[in-house]
């Protein structure tokens, strides 16, 4: 899923290409997509672009008229950029074939902002409501975690007792951290996923707090470098340069370590038992109750076993 710095490079890009501009078509071409019926989709058009905002994991169009376009992109939605007098921005000027990965299309006078999602699950979702209560109604209560200070970090992640991974990911607690920078972050605090908020001592919440601003400044200036004017059109949760999110089994960039991870319905943790449990291996239910006895609980134990190293491991599934 689109986190905070990749929904920041899609505004930054969409502000140079529609900002002030009038949104001449809109074209819905998947039934599941728009969630609301009032205002009509049809109202847009015409409007003017006034402004780009995030919210959360949302990408906001404000537009004349007190409108404004809310797409919610989930896990494999991907906002497209496609110049005008293209082949392809001429057909998405046309109305849309229900076969094909294309959920939706905005027509501008300078091309077309296209949105697909991958697979068969429709998750993705349009939003078109009025006026800022409107709006206000979509958003979660998470604090801005590149404008907290320590303080107002720290009383956020302690406001319930969770573990930091669900905590960062909480959109009620922080606004715009998922699956992937959490675990980014997590590491660059040498804290474990597992550990409860309730338990941590204000050094770790301060090293946390700098973490997260550490992790999300830099793969927001990253994300810009490679855009270099561009459209973002390799937006992934998966990245080589992630120090362990996606990277089960591979070496920590830090100590060496296999790379740990745990896998939940759809959602995968991954760590550095050296970096962050002190050694200990986290228990992955379904795979540790496989191998019952086998499961190794700590790296020493890991690298005694054979198959279970950096290499590969029994059981891998492998997910990201």
């Amino acid at each position: 899923m689109p986190e905070l710095p990749d929904i920041e490079t899609y505004l930054e890009a969409l502000s140079e290409r529609v900002l002030g501009e009038p949104l001449l078509r809109v074209t819905v071409a998947s039934p599941f997509l728009l969630r609301t019926a009032d205002p009509p989709i049809r109202e847009v058009e015409g409007k003017k672009v006034t402004a780009l905002r995030r919210l959360g994991k949302r990408v906001v169009l404000a537009l004349e008229s007190d409108l404004f376009l809310v797409l919610h992109l989930m896990i494999a939605g991907r906002l497209h950029w496609l110049e005008e007098g293209g082949k392809e921005a001429r057909r998405a000027a046309r109305p849309a074939g229900r076969k094909g990965t294309t959920l939706a299309s905005f027509v501008f006078a300078k091309g077309a902002l296209t949105l697909t999602e991958a697979g068969s699950k429709r998750r993705a979702a349009l939003h078109l409501v009025r006026g800022e209560a409107g709006l206000a109604a979509l958003a979660r209560a998470g604090i801005e975690p590149l404008e907290a200070d320590l303080s107002t970090f720290a009383e956020a992640l302690r406001r319930e007792n969770h573990t930091l991974k669900r905590a960062l990911t909480d959109p009620d607690l922080f606004s715009g951290i998922g699956n992937a920078y959490s675990d980014e972050i997590l590491h660059e605090a040498r804290l474990s996923p597992v550990k409860l908020t309730g338990r941590l001592a204000d050094d770790e919440a301060a090293r946390l707090h700098q973490a997260t601003r550490d992790v999300l400044e830099r793969w927001l200036a990253r994300l810009r470098s490679e855009r270099a004017g561009g459209f973002p059109e390799k937006v992934t949760a998966f990245r080589e340069e992630f120090a362990v999110h996606g990277r089960h089994r591979q070496p920590c960039p830090r100590c060496g370590a296999p790379v740990q991870r745990i896998v939940h319905a759809e959602n995968e943790t991954n760590y550095c038992a050296r970096c962050q449990t002190g050694g200990q291996i986290l228990s992955d239910r379904s795979l540790a109750r496989l191998l019952k006895q086998d499961w190794p609980r700590t790296l020493e134990e890991q690298e005694r076993k054979p198959g279970f190293g950096i290499r590969g491991a029994p059981g891998d599934r492998g997910t990201g």
